[in-house]
């Protein structure tokens, strides 16, 4: 699978990342099973590119991870995770997260974006990925915390980068405009776009342009908007940002399928392989569940699309 670099790093990632968010228990229990069985399909597919988080199933995806790349030569894969969450243990357990893993909640998150946070929230990974270094680092949802974030956080991954602890730095979120301002204020590698760069919605071409200017790549997550994109009809319970998608964006998805089935592939083709469109995009990275999702994840990306279907959907 072809590679490309992030930034100015020496970071190389595949095209096509498997996103470990489902690892964690994403809305739904996976099996351990399931969970190997997903990462050994998407190792035989080529995807060399993983990213994880403390996030995803409080811990629970990057174990699963680090089980999964344990044999695997440590020279031919890419792991990115975040810093931002520090992982505590929980006080008062209800036994279940209250957020979107199903997962036990013996412990709970703590935003912390100062440098001795981020030290202590890569060191904590470390332990649970089993490795001994992570490739690409990121800054987790830090909208709230931006100032810190770009006056703490970030120079304290640039020093570990200078020190050769991490290879690259980054800042992922949900919207644009911060980080926008990441690329323009700080010394990153690369950004972490969700949903904010697909085939219907492209709100962060601003950033896009921005972050080309600068030589920063751009990891675009979230492609199929949270499954709205993921059929090759969207439902009428489809979901767009987790929730219901107003009419004018189903409306949208819909029209785009259309156009799609036109020229002879499918919506999921044209959304899992739009972002690789512009130059700034290193990897499009995908949340995988089943070694299905890998192989249909695969199919997509390699899909030949007519160079006319991209311009058959309604204008954004």
């Amino acid at each position: 699978m072809p590679t490309r670099r992030l930034g100015g790093s020496n970071v190389q990632v595949t095209e096509l990342g498997f996103g470990a968010a489902p690892l964690g228990n994403l809305f739904a229990p996976l099996s351990d099973e399931d969970a190997q069985g997903a990462l050994d399909a998407a190792w035989d597919a080529g995807i060399r590119y993983f990213d994880t988080a403390p996030h995803y199933g409080l811990g629970l995806s990057e174990r699963r991870l680090g089980r999964a790349l344990a044999a695997r030569p440590r020279s031919e894969f890419t792991v990115s995770t975040k810093v931002g969450r520090l992982l505590v243990d929980n006080p008062r357990p209800t036994g279940k997260d209250p957020d979107l893993f199903d997962v036990p909640d013996e412990l709970v998150r703590q935003r912390d974006y100062s440098a001795s946070g981020v030290r202590r929230s890569l060191d904590d990974s470390l332990e649970r990925l089993g490795l001994d270094r992570v490739d690409y680092v990121l800054v987790h949802d830090a909208e709230e915390y931006l100032d810190q974030a770009i006056e703490e956080a970030i120079p304290a991954l640039v020093r570990l980068r200078e020190e050769g602890v991490i290879g690259a730095v980054g800042v992922g979120m949900n919207q644009w405009q911060s980080l926008h301002r990441v690329v323009v204020e700080s010394e990153v590698d690369a950004v972490m776009l969700a949903g904010r760069w697909t085939l219907v919605n492209r709100t962060g071409e601003p950033l896009m342009a921005e972050a080309e200017r600068r030589g920063v790549s751009v990891v675009a997550a979230a492609a199929y908007n949270s499954g709205l994109l993921a059929s090759p009809w969207p439902a009428d319970d489809a979901r767009y940002d987790y929730r219901p998608p107003p009419a004018a964006m189903l409306a949208k998805a819909r029209a785009w399928a259309e156009a799609a089935r036109a020229h002879g592939v499918e919506l999921p083709d044209l959304a899992l392989q739009f972002p690789l469109r512009h130059p700034a995009t290193a990897a499009v990275v995908v949340g995988l569940r089943s070694a299905a999702e890998v192989a249909a994840a695969v199919e997509r990306l390699r899909r030949p699309v007519p160079p006319e279907a991209w311009h058959a959907g309604p204008e954004d």
